[in-house]
């Protein structure tokens, strides 16, 4: 089922823990990284999927999605760092590893992967940002991605 309300999507994150990163990156300039800390801070167990890295930040990082799951079980979410042309792959990767969910990030728009996903009854976002989706929900969501406390319309008293 592809989510394309917000109210789906935050279902999803509320119903969610372990997430699966494929393109995690060691590099705090990429942005999965920013977001790979982020979920890490904000009640996610996140497991780095990325064969160019034994561990990310001292947190082990996973050469395939099928050792992900051989180690922690199915994923929740399977969030996705890769080009668009290898979306296909990611969504039968998270099939196979029993995922209940994929998270295609901006930018990783591919139509075979969101109806091979689809297909298999995975819940399908695309083109959104998990980080910046949870963000919104929690109150959290400002200019420069930080979390500040609850959006409000007000100017705050300095």
């Amino acid at each position: 089922m592809i989510l394309t309300t917000p109210d789906q999507r935050r279902e999803l994150l509320e119903r969610s823990h372990k997430v699966a990163m494929v393109g995690a990156s060691a590099n705090p300039q990429r942005p999965s990284y920013f977001v790979l800390r982020y979920l890490s801070t904000h009640g996610f167990a996140v497991g780095p999927v990325n064969p160019a890295y034994q561990s990310i930040d001292g947190v082990k990082c996973f050469p395939t999605l099928a050792a992900y799951a051989a180690e922690n079980g199915p994923p929740d979410i399977v969030d996705v760092f890769r080009k668009p042309e290898e979306a296909p792959q990611v969504a039968r990767d998270a099939i196979a590893a029993g995922a209940k969910a994929i998270w295609f990030q901006y930018g990783v728009v591919n139509d075979e992967a969101i109806r091979i996903a689809d297909d298999a009854g995975l819940a399908v976002v695309v083109d959104r940002c998990m980080k910046v989706e949870h963000a919104r929900f929690s109150g959290g969501l400002t200019i420069s991605g930080m979390n500040s406390g609850v959006l409000t319309s007000k100017r705050r008293t300095l």
